[in-house]
């Protein structure tokens, strides 16, 4: 049995908040060898490597320790899916600071109501941002995020005089190929 942490946090900025998890992990039995950390939204899942190599190496009676719910994920749809990950390697999860051990009846059934508690917290974080940005449009004080791939036009025009194709051109510009088709468009 290998007790095995994950420290996560949105950005580089926080780095004393990945210390404190880290503390907290060590402190649940976790080594510096078994400590899987990044620096990534919890929104973009998909792109957490280190989290996807921790529940690869999982096996039958491991424990995958967090610090906070939210450290894992933010929806409870992806939290119950983590959770069946994890079950099914055998393995089990706790959450230190909802005193939360999925190795139990009880802690399961805990693990499910706090993970709809977080994502009603979510979905009510959402609301009070799209609220606040109606009322910074209304101000005049908001104007969004700059287009990032229109940014890119003139390297796009550059590649396809070159008479690179749309796909290289897209992986050359690092955006998608359907921005590359929109600049194209804009253009003519």
């Amino acid at each position: 049995m290998t007790t095995y942490g994950y420290a996560r946090t949105s950005t580089v900025e926080q780095v004393a908040g990945l210390a404190d998890q880290i503390s907290k992990l060590k402190g649940a039995g976790c080594t510096d060898q078994t400590i899987y950390q990044e620096q990534i939204s919890s929104v973009k899942m998909e792109q957490r490597v280190e989290f996807a190599k921790l529940l690869s190496v999982l096996k039958a009676g491991d424990v995958l320790v967090f610090s906070s719910l939210s450290r894992a994920a933010r929806s409870m749809v992806h939290m119950v899916e983590i959770e069946a990950k994890v079950a099914r390697a055998g393995a089990t999860i706790r959450i230190l600071d909802l005193a939360i051990d999925t190795a139990t009846p009880s802690g399961r059934l805990t693990f499910n109501l706090f993970a709809s508690i977080a994502q009603f917290e979510r979905e009510n974080m959402l609301e009070r941002q799209k609220v606040g940005i109606a009322a910074a449009k209304q101000r005049g004080a908001y104007t969004g995020r700059a287009p990032t791939a229109q940014a890119k036009g003139a390297r796009v025009q550059a590649l396809v005089a070159k008479g690179l194709t749309k796909q290289e051109i897209a992986d050359a510009c690092a955006i998608g190929i359907a921005s590359v088709y929109r600049i194209l468009k804009a253009n003519t």
